[in-house]
């Protein structure tokens, strides 16, 4: 009796998860799916449009400062630069860490997983002291589903 209570919680933990499971009649909402995008977009078109509105009466004031005619043609070259040395320098490092290291723990290099195979080998030793026979067969069935890299 004690090997089927096993292999059912064996069973129940390769079944995919009750609550990820849409239920049915209830509609994903591209808002809520992707919260964190739309607020950061959010704060990023807040960020650039106050940018550009402060740039313009910041180059408004030093034309007048100078005497020179303000003309919207200059403040678009003068602001799309400005806004592309604020991206290369700050924006385009920042997605590098990010992006780059998105990248490199999802194809495993060794500075990603350094801890992976030390847990894996702690849970393995876990399931056969607590079921020798269930869990080996488990362990197979987990690297069958997800292969170690």
């Amino acid at each position: 009796m004690k090997s089927s209570a096993v292999s059912d919680k064996h069973e129940a933990l390769l079944r995919p998860d009750a609550e990820a499971v849409q239920e049915p009649g209830k509609r994903s909402s591209a808002w809520r799916n992707y919260g964190y995008a739309w607020v950061t977009a959010a704060f990023f078109l807040l960020s650039l449009v106050g940018h550009w509105l402060f740039g313009w009466f910041a180059f408004a004031s030093e034309q007048q400062a100078h005497g020179q005619p303000i003309e919207v043609s200059q403040y678009l070259i003068q602001m799309t630069r400005d806004t592309l040395e604020n991206w290369q320098s700050e924006f385009l490092q920042l997605l590098w860490q990010v992006g780059g290291l998105a990248l490199l723990l999802y194809v495993g290099s060794p500075q990603s997983k350094e801890g992976d195979d030390r847990k894996e080998a702690k849970l393995d030793a876990i399931l056969r002291r607590l079921d020798p026979e269930g869990g080996q067969r488990l362990i197979a069935e987990l690297d069958h589903r997800y292969p170690r890299r």
